[in-house]
């Protein structure tokens, strides 16, 4: 594929949509619930990035979704899901939960401590197709798999690394205890990644990141990434249209 001259947008951390419920504080990357910014309503397929703190014992009670793919990764405390499927299922960090809402699902999610707030990344992701069965699944990740790199975690592809989705979307996680320089080549013409810095300080395609900033690219085929020493990273590789 041909080199493009790179489109980006920063947002950073405390640029956030702030909601404090008291059981629950949500940061929200792009617009949900009572938090509107129309400047903000997702980036290409992705429509959610909610930062979760569910207080010891609280959560979501049952609620409906349809033809929305769901994204669930814990970065603290154990999380307990109950849906209409029949799954009762605990994750926690390491995990990745994926659900597909498709023709409609009713589900739950728990703070499944009595002593601690669990914290995960809430991501919705528009599907390519509408209608689809319902599903869930989820992973245990080998954390020795994303150590200094970055590990697929989530794909359009049912045979390979990770979960899969109903979109063209790749998402990719890394743990870094040494500064690496990386190299991302995008997976389709058309997408363009977002990438939330979960720990520590990044550089993408030269724009400084800190922890919990949030870096959109598109219109380019690639990009390099330079990670600190105890930074953490998550990319999220979505079409733009």
């Amino acid at each position: 594929m041909e080199t493009k001259t790179a489109t980006t947008v920063l947002h950073k951390a405390d640029s956030r949509g702030d909601a404090n419920h008291g059981w629950l504080h949500s940061r929200h990357s792009f617009s949900f619930a009572d938090y509107y910014n129309p400047e903000r309503m997702g980036f290409g397929a992705l429509r959610v990035l909610n930062d979760d703190h569910v207080a010891p014992g609280m959560g979501f009670g049952t609620h409906p979704h349809r033809d929305m793919e769901i994204i669930s990764i814990p970065l603290d405390g154990d999380l307990e899901h109950k849906d209409n499927m029949g799954n009762q299922e605990v994750i926690k960090q390491g995990d990745v939960q994926v659900m597909s809402a498709g023709t409609g699902v009713m589900h739950s999610e728990y703070n499944a401590n009595k002593n601690r707030a669990v914290k995960f990344l809430q991501i919705w992701v528009f599907p390519n197709q509408k209608g689809v069965t319902p599903r869930y699944d989820q992973i245990t990740l080998n954390p020795s798999d994303s150590e200094n790199k970055l590990e697929q975690i989530l794909s359009p592809n049912q045979d390979d690394a990770g979960v899969w989705i109903h979109q063209d979307a790749w998402f990719h996680l890394g743990t870094f205890n040494e500064a690496q320089n990386l190299h991302y080549n995008l997976h389709k013409e058309g997408n363009g990644v977002y990438a939330f810095v979960l720990e520590g300080e990044v550089e993408i395609d030269g724009q400084k990141l800190e922890t919990r900033d949030g870096f959109g690219i598109w219109n380019t085929n690639e990009f390099d990434i330079k990670t600190s020493a105890g930074s953490r990273l998550l990319l999220m590789e979505v079409p733009m249209e």
